[in-house]
């Protein structure tokens, strides 16, 4: 961020180098990502993974006819740590004609599952849907009975050791104010003693499996069809009828769980049996939804586990409604990042199922503006600029630089998707503790070690907040500097420059602070992880170039699923108009290398940008990439890159702080993956 003639006026007083690391104190606030979790507690990237530090798992169902796709299994293999197959294991699949089985599909999710080290759930024995004619039409008790218990035996002997948990029975109970079972065949020719029959037939035949009555709308504990249920499971436990467990299936609307959803679990768990959630989906995918449903399990010690019923949205029964944490290209949804989160873990640091090299041409096309200023009584802002972002617990969070007559100072939005932006509530952080005066550039990460937020920002020196809960914008602390003086290399090469844009990236073992001069070169400092924010020294100059072929705004990511690292250093090019190069290095601490780095070939630039609802920038000015993750190692994909970035109407001009930059969104369109 280019502060040009006010800088050099309005250059902040130096405070103290910190003399100790910063104490953090576990807390309870939601925009901490662990902060709930023990010190020693190891958090995982993936769903499975992640459940299972509780001891729980973290499923989706499985359809055989996918398993060719690889983005479904690269997804599938990766995330999850319990499979159900979708429709491989109903009787008009198993037992198509009486006595005649067919186990080929189930087989095929059977045998990759356990190849990968996924447990198994069972779906579904005795169920009235999806059974075949000939079952439906025997109208004798005693033939039924007897196909029933045959049917169960048979499917759950070839199976047996290898499934963990059988839905037993599915969907019994009618919906409505009854709270009875439904008519059904089973039903209707054996009376309401087949679920009796059917889970003591199923105990006999594998009694190390876990047996579990599943059905729909039984989430909310006032409804009759949950009542129902609990009656009924209560007289299997007090007469030692074998039940180990009830699936609520979880088709959710929009707004997600009942109030009593947690009650409800709490209720069922109360009787002595596990409580599982075994299809998950929710219209829209909110959130917030998603983490509710998750925190009801995670609150009650006998939920074992969690199944979304599918992996993309276009693979769901409801597509439609995009309800599940995957979208139709494979990509993670804020929803994923929500359910992660309250599970406890930490978003991973990839975007897509597969990992691609970086390509050595880039072409974009960019969103109209979506972040514009927002003046009030004591904020007459002109511009709202040098924007950094992450996203976390399902929205995006936004930092910016506010630019006014009085100065520079920052701001703070969030909001679930894109769409919103424009309409999110500015907060600017010069009410806080970061008080008044310069500050400027900022960048955000969470230090997952020290489980905290760091906002580093510009302020004459290089400085930083910090705050245990993101979403709180009166959380963050008193502006504290990394060094105590500007380090003699850059004061002797800075020329008539400024000391700006300060960039940290941490690798396992070393943290890294880039900065620019306006006058062609790049600063690297170095300290360890375990010292951090202390101890920057080994000021060196990383890259250099003419003035404006290396002017400011450096941003440096780690490539996900590589050893790669990328370098991007905004430049004036010979128009007179800012645009973006970029290098690779294999540490950042090496050697880059160019990559998309010129005026013909540049990484962003407005040459290779396309502007759907009209070119309102030639500028493609200071910004920041859309992380995969939002810890210190700043991880972003390698394809399907988004960018945030500044631009202004071509036709402004005027005093440089004055001019009216707004936020935009670039996507790449050149994506291989």
């Amino acid at each position: 961020m280019n502060p040009l003639k006010r800088l050099g006026c309005r250059r902040a007083s130096v405070l103290g180098l910190l003399a100790a690391t910063v104490l953090v104190t576990p807390g309870t606030a939601t925009g901490a990502p662990d902060a709930t979790d023990a010190p020693d507690t190891v958090r995982a990237s993936t769903l499975g993974a992640q459940a299972a530090q509780s001891g729980r798992y973290f499923g989706t169902a499985v359809a055989a006819g996918r398993l060719g796709d690889r983005t479904y299994t690269g997804i599938l293999d990766r995330e999850f740590n319990s499979v159900t197959p979708e429709n491989e294991m109903k009787w008009d699949t198993t037992e198509p004609s009486r006595g005649s089985f067919n186990f080929g599909p189930g087989d095929q999710i059977v045998n990759r599952a356990t190849s990968h080290g996924q447990r198994m759930r069972g779906h579904t024995l005795v169920w009235h849907s999806q059974l075949p004619g000939w079952v439906s039409s025997i109208r004798d008790a005693n033939t039924l009975r007897g196909v029933m218990n045959n049917h169960i035996t048979t499917v759950m002997n070839h199976y047996k050791g290898r499934i963990h948990s059988w839905d037993v029975v599915n969907e019994a109970f009618a919906d409505g104010p009854s709270g009875q079972l439904r008519s059904s065949v089973f039903r209707d020719v054996l009376g309401n003693g087949f679920l009796e029959q059917a889970f003591r037939t199923a105990r006999t035949a594998d009694p190390a499996a876990k047996l579990c009555y599943n059905d729909y709308n039984i989430e909310d504990w006032n409804a009759a069809k949950t009542q129902g249920v609990y009656r009924m499971v209560r007289d299997f436990k007090a007469r030692g009828v074998p039940i180990d467990c009830v699936g609520l299936q979880a088709h959710f609307g929009a707004g997600g769980p009942p109030g009593s959803f947690q009650t409800t679990l709490s209720s069922f768990v109360a009787l002595g049996v596990d409580v599982q959630i075994t299809e998950l989906d929710i219209a829209q995918a909110s959130p917030t939804a998603y983490a509710n449903t998750v925190k009801a399990c995670m609150n009650v010690a006998r939920c074992t586990g969690i199944t979304v019923w599918g992996i993309r949205d276009s693979d769901s029964w409801r597509s439609n409604e995009s309800p599940l944490l995957f979208d139709r290209n494979g990509s993670k949804k804020p929803a994923y990042n929500a359910a992660l989160t309250t599970l406890g873990g930490t978003p991973a640091t990839t975007r897509s199922p597969h990992a691609a090299a970086l390509p050595s041409r880039y072409s974009w096309s960019s969103s109209g503006p979506l972040i514009a200023p927002k003046p009030d009584s004591t904020h007459n802002i002109a511009g709202i600029k040098d924007p950094t972002v992450v996203q976390y617990n399902g929205k995006y969070h936004v930092f910016a630089s506010t630019a006014s007559p009085s100065g520079y100072n920052l701001v703070y939005l969030s909001f679930s998707d894109w769409a919103q932006a424009g309409s999110a509530t500015h907060h600017y952080l010069d009410r806080t503790a970061i008080g008044s005066g310069y500050r400027a550039a900022p960048q955000v990460f969470y230090n997952a070690p020290q489980r905290l937020w760091y906002l580093v920002y510009q302020t004459g020196n290089a400085s930083y907040s910090t705050n245990p809960d993101i979403s709180n914008p009166n959380g963050w602390s008193a502006p504290r500097n990394f060094y105590s003086s500007m380090p003699d290399i850059i004061r002797q090469n800075i020329g008539n420059g400024y000391w700006v844009d300060m960039w940290v990236i941490c690798d396992s073992a070393n943290c890294y602070l880039f900065s620019s001069d306006d006058n062609g070169h790049l600063y690297r400092s170095q300290t360890t992880a375990g010292q951090f924010p202390n101890g920057f020294t080994n000021t060196v100059i990383a890259l250099q170039d003419s003035k404006y072929a290396l002017f400011e705004a450096s941003n440096v990511y780690k490539v996900q699923g590589t050893n790669q690292y990328v370098l991007l250093v905004e430049a004036i090019g010979s128009d007179g108009r800012r645009y973006f190069r970029s290098w690779t290095a294999t540490s950042l601490a090496g050697t880059w290398t160019q990559l998309a780095a010129s005026e013909s070939n540049p990484f962003a630039r407005a040459n290779n940008v396309s502007f759907p609802a009209g070119a309102w920038t030639r500028d493609i000015s200071h910004g920041e990439m859309i992380r995969a993750g939002y810890d210190q190692t700043l991880t972003i994909p390698s394809c399907r890159l988004q960018y945030l970035y500044q631009g202004m109407n071509p036709d402004s001009g005027g005093d440089y702080n004055l001019l009216p930059w707004r936020l935009g969104l670039l996507t790449q369109t050149n994506s291989t993956c």
